[in-house]
């Protein structure tokens, strides 16, 4: 899913292709905006703009993150499962209504998934 708010990585679907438990993923943030890596090796970038940054917050949400402040960055330790779905939720067109179906799907899966709670 080309996107001009995001980059997705080949790397991440080569991660993605062996299930592992517990991968320790680094999401910061710079004066171009957020990028999420895994040892060293870019994943994803969000770029700085209106829908790169909208999907940088919900890629942290995906995560159980929260966003790093500028010059920072925070470590998310997940599940491929759960890369799977925040490579999703980035890869998102938020000009197009029907994205945020997916979005919910996508950040409730990956809530389940990270163990957390449900507010049914």
């Amino acid at each position: 899913m080309p996107s001009s708010h995001t980059k997705i990585y080949d790397y991440a679907e080569e991660l993605m292709s062996t299930p592992r438990a517990h991968l320790r993923l680094q999401l910061s943030q710079d004066k171009n905006g957020l990028n999420l890596a895994f040892e060293g090796k870019t994943l994803a970038e969000c770029y700085l703009s209106s829908e790169g940054m909208l999907a940088g917050g919900f890629l942290a949400k995906a995560l159980g993150v929260s966003l790093p402040a500028l010059g920072e960055s925070v470590t998310a330790r997940v599940s491929t499962g759960v890369l799977f779905r925040a490579i999703g939720v980035v890869g998102l067109d938020f000009g197009k209504e029907e994205s945020y179906v997916l979005l919910d799907r996508l950040l409730e899966e990956a809530d389940v998934q990270r163990g957390g709670s449900s507010d049914l």
